[in-house]
């Protein structure tokens, strides 16, 4: 690459530092200096929705970390990726904590330098590199010694040019990609809430137990201490969550079970979570797939129709409608707002309509199409999506290897 040098980032930039850690809510003011944390350091710039504010003389008391306009912020404490943030001009004035704060010098073009943090070579070298035990960092004297590939100031203000313009129009797709996903989506739901609405005659309300054979029992969840490799295979909880059923969200267990237990999972099986998050409790699910015995957890009740009063496909849809989430995540409880717990007693007494069983049937098989329809569109807007973070990623390889 004609003319590109490596050098050291510490040696090309004025300062790299980390922000004050330890400073924490009693240091926070409704009003004044912006304070900026790792919560505000997004994957594509600031995310200001939480930010955070301290008084004139405290920021005058942390010299270190003032943040100005054309500083780069990057996440400290990191998971799977290190963001980073380049801090626009007009945002005022400005401290930062628990981030790295890299202020370029006069041979680095900020943003070339924060393209270049995203790139997928300088995102492996920073992971490589991170250190801790309870959380993982970034540590600065990694980031100092971090040999960056250089080109002349022209040539990097051309190559940001380049990459801006594709990352605007990559934007543009991957926001109507995301619309279209939300639309997809939002058309099945519109048409599963107007089907449970908009009533025939011969409808009836009911309750669910009235129209059950086998009311809603919870399976077993073996002792952790025979948690195994290989065994026999136990449903976890991801394997009804999202209204799909899935067979291979499994775990093993080498405990002893008894061939007549009523744990053992049956495909047509009519499944509920009764234990999530308040968003994810009650998801529902119809068992399939299953080839070998398998035992269905404490966390998940199994419950089925009687066939002359329902149509296991038919509850499976009503399940999802608005107005039985909204009775389901009502009846869930727990002291733990991020867990919540459904009874069995709340599930057999939830409100459903059932109509003749030829119009179950048929609104079931309708339903099942346009359900179909709906995963193609969502299984290619997400394909799309996935080709345009790779592409992302391409065109970073492409500019920091001299061939953009």
């Amino acid at each position: 690459m004609k003319g590109w040098v490596t050098k050291r980032l510490g040696d090309v930039c004025e300062r790299v530092t980390v922000g004050h850690v330890g400073i924490t809510a009693p240091f926070y003011r409704d009003e004044g200096i912006m304070f900026l944390r790792t919560q505000n350091v997004g994957k594509l710039g600031l995310e200001l929705d939480d930010v955070k504010y301290i008084t004139p003389d405290f920021h005058a008391s942390l010299t270190k970390s003032e943040v100005k306009s054309g500083d780069i912020l990057m996440s400290r404490v990191i998971t799977h990726t290190v963001n980073c943030a380049l801090v626009p001009n007009g945002l005022g004035v400005a401290n930062c904590a628990n981030v790295v704060l890299v202020r370029p010098g006069k041979a680095v073009v900020p943003e070339f330098l924060a393209h270049y943090i995203r790139s997928p070579l300088a995102q492996k070298h920073l992971l490589d590199r991170k250190v801790g035990s309870a959380q993982l960092v970034v540590n600065t004297t990694v980031v100092k010694e971090w040999p960056v590939p250089l080109p002349p100031l022209a040539e990097q203000q051309r190559i940001v040019g380049v990459l801006d313009e594709a990352f605007e129009g990559l934007a543009t797709s991957r926001a109507n990609a995301e619309k279209n996903l939300q639309n997809a989506r939002a058309l099945f739901e519109s048409h599963l809430q107007a089907v449970f609405t908009q009533r025939g005659p011969g409808w009836v309300e009911t309750t669910l137990e009235k129209v059950l054979t086998v009311q809603p029992q919870n399976g077993w969840s073996p002792p952790a201490a025979n948690h195994a490799a290989s065994g026999t295979p136990v449903l976890t909880l991801s394997s009804v969550t999202g209204f799909v059923f899935r067979p291979g969200k499994l775990k093993y267990t080498s405990a002893k079970t008894d061939p007549k237990a009523r744990y053992w999972i049956q495909n047509g099986d009519f499944l509920i979570t009764r234990s999530n998050t308040p968003e994810l409790v009650g998801h529902v699910a119809i068992a399939s797939g299953i080839e070998r015995p398998t035992i269905y957890p404490d966390l998940i009740m199994r419950m089925n129709p009687d066939p002359a009063k329902a149509v296991t496909e038919f509850l499976y849809y009503q399940m999802q409608t608005p107005a039985l989430r909204e009775e389901i995540t009502g009846r869930a409880q727990g002291a733990n707002p991020t867990m919540k717990k459904i009874s069995n007693g709340a599930v057999k007494s939830l409100p459903i309509v059932v109509p003749p069983i030829s119009t179950q049937k048929a609104i079931a098989t309708q339903l099942d199409a346009l359900s179909a329809e709906t995963q193609r569109l969502t299984s290619l807007y997400e394909r799309k999506l996935a080709a345009l973070a790779a592409l992302k990623k391409a065109l970073l390889n492409q500019a920091f290897a001299g061939a953009l």
